[in-house]
């Protein structure tokens, strides 16, 4: 299990982040970024399933930026909710937020894993954040409209096939500037690696989290 903890942006800005340990010595670090329901459960999850595995996460709370304490379920209030939060969060204060948590991780590889705006966000960090090893995407809607830009890091992206809010030719359009990319599809709709959603898919999800975890050894 993690922990709370508190920490400053370099513009002064405070927000708290989950962070969660390795029982032995730590194979390198990740950032988790959020959905747009917060740092809740789920999240925490993901990070206390990746220390499990060996790794040390920290995921930035981002939308304490607006409102400290946000955590939301699935519903469609929640959805809505979320929405407006992400509506109302720019990426220049998120990436600082980011960046922040990144220097928090130990020394050696360092990566980023980010759920649907967090897989958009990491995408946007790793092309625009010195420090990365790796970065890892998931059904990060609006990386489309970045599908120019190139990562500093390795990437990797994971996509639903029955997504309805990322659509193939959203796909595509990374796929033509970045013909070499990982870029994997799976027999699944958006948020298909939340446990606690009815898009849940577990053999998707767990085929998923394999390959994000052999991409994080192969790049630290």
């Amino acid at each position: 299990m993690g922990e709370t903890v508190a920490l400053t942006a370099t513009d002064g800005h405070q927000f708290s982040a989950y962070r969660a340990e390795p029982n032995g010595v730590s194979l390198g670090g990740i950032v988790v970024v959020q959905e747009i329901f917060g740092v809740n459960e789920h999240i925490r999850s993901i990070c206390d399933r990746f220390a499990e595995m060996g790794f040390t996460c920290i995921a930035p709370a981002l939308f304490d930026r607006i409102e400290p304490g946000i955590e939301l379920g699935y519903s469609a209030d929640d959805v809505a909710r979320g929405r407006e939060l992400k509506g109302a969060s720019p990426d220049e204060p998120a990436l600082l937020d980011i960046a922040t948590a990144l220097a928090e991780l130990p020394d050696g590889g360092k990566g980023i894993v980010g759920y649907c705006w967090g897989g958009y966000l990491s995408w946007v960090a790793a092309t625009r954040l010195d420090g990365l090893d790796a970065a890892v995407c998931y059904y990060g809607g609006g990386i489309q409209t970045k599908a120019a830009d190139k990562p500093k890091c390795p990437a990797m992206l994971h996509f639903g096939e029955r997504d309805a809010h990322i659509t193939p030719d959203h796909v595509q359009a990374v796929r033509d500037h970045h013909p070499d990319l990982p870029i994997l599809m799976y027999d699944a709709d958006h948020g298909f690696n939340c446990d606690m959603r009815g898009s849940y898919d577990k053999p998707s999800a767990t085929l998923a989290l394999d390959r994000t975890v052999a991409f994080f050894k192969q790049n630290f």
